[in-house]
């Protein structure tokens, strides 16, 4: 059995961010990954928005996490020659009936921390010409990141303060025992023993913390899966911020994000589904130009290529409300140095630098 620190599962953008972390804690993590790179999974299939924390419940680790992420993201993606860009959305109410939740939006904003600007439908417009709008939210802190420019980041620093990557491990095993946890990898027996293991495999975080031999069974949410799929438009689109309608149900509805290079694309959508797959259904473009109208009249018919689909690990249902972000550690299950992610889903990539300082700040 080799005695290691500390095992981080999971190399999407919070795993990384955590092994970052505690290789700067002077620690030197092993990150397992199950794919043949990291940065393959949920990580790879968002919206690369810098979120500016809007839309979550006050005094939520949602709320908290993306607002002080969001300014060490923004100086991070700095520092170290990631791609990116701070240029703002509007948020949009298209007909009178809207107007009284786009106030409480901007309150509920407020209550977070994060100012937004009112405009009427005029001044909107006369920032987006080819907007349609009664009025609108302007987020000035909303920007753009190249997410896997972000990962290669994270995963550099980490590296360079003693941080070792592991591809092609997937985790089969674990055995909670009183020095650590005993880890076996693509169904081989414990090899590995950890002082310190945090559990961060995203749409795996659930499957695999109900493998831990010695975890309460109650200690592990249920899982559901939100696919989105994303659209992008043909031709250059004439807006210069992101625009985004009010939230729906599961998500904040179809919305209009760039890349660093000026792309348009839509999305996502929200479709439960009971198995996580990524092919974009050509015939929902229908629904998305019908959703998209609504803010831009003159989209032109036939504009849009089906592009990618994500998956969400949520850990809230259908109709249910919206589920916090779950730091698990010794005062939720009662095992010193394990910490399980769940629900580790949209404002994840913004976060994802201040998530991980909570996570080790609780291992002890």
């Amino acid at each position: 059995m080799e005695n290691v620190d500390a095992v981080v599962i999971g190399a999407g953008v919070v795993g990384l961010a955590v092994a970052r972390e505690l290789a700067l804690q002077g620690h030197a993590p092993l990150i397992l990954e199950a794919s043949e790179r990291s940065g393959s999974g949920v990580s790879a299939r968002s919206s690369e928005v810098i979120h500016a924390g809007i839309y979550y419940a006050a005094g939520s680790l949602k709320a908290r996490l993306c607002t002080a992420g969001r300014e060490r993201l923004y100086e991070f993606a700095r520092r170290c020659g990631v791609g990116h860009r701070r240029c703002g959305k509007l948020i949009v109410a298209t007909h009178a009936a809207q107007l009284s939740a786009l106030e409480a939006l901007a309150a509920a904003a407020r209550g977070n921390g994060v100012e937004l600007i009112a405009l009427a439908g005029a001044e909107a417009r006369r920032l987006e010409p080819q907007l349609a709008c009664e009025a609108a939210l302007h987020s000035p802190l909303t920007g753009i990141v190249d997410s896997q420019g972000l990962m290669l980041a994270l995963l550099g620093e980490a590296e360079a303060h003693g941080a070792t990557l592991i591809t092609r491990s997937a985790v089969t095993r674990v055995v909670l025992e009183r020095a650590g946890a005993a880890i076996g990898v693509n169904g081989c027996e414990p090899a590995l023993r950890a002082r310190w293991l945090v559990n961060s495999a995203g749409l795996g975080a659930c499957a695999l913390a109900r493998l831990m031999e010695g975890l309460p069974s109650g200690c592990v949410p249920t899982q559901h899966l939100a696919k989105g799929s994303y659209f992008t438009l043909s031709g250059r689109a004439p807006f210069r911020h992101l625009i985004y309608p009010l939230p729906q149900a599961g998500g904040l509805g179809i919305h209009l994000t760039l890349d660093l290079a000026g792309q348009a694309r839509f999305g996502p959508d929200v479709q439960w589904v009971d198995s996580a797959h990524y092919e974009v259904d050509p015939r929902r473009a229908a629904p998305f130009e019908a959703a998209i109208r609504a803010y831009w009249p003159a989209l032109p018919p036939g504009a849009l290529t089906p592009a990618y689909a994500g998956v969400r690990p949520k850990i809230c249902g259908p109709g249910e409300p919206a589920a916090d972000f779950r730091i698990d550690d010794v005062t939720r299950h009662g095992i010193p140095g394990l910490i399980n992610l769940f629900g580790i889903e949209s404002p994840g990539l913004t976060a994802s630098l201040a998530l991980a300082r909570e996570a080790v700040s609780r291992m002890g």
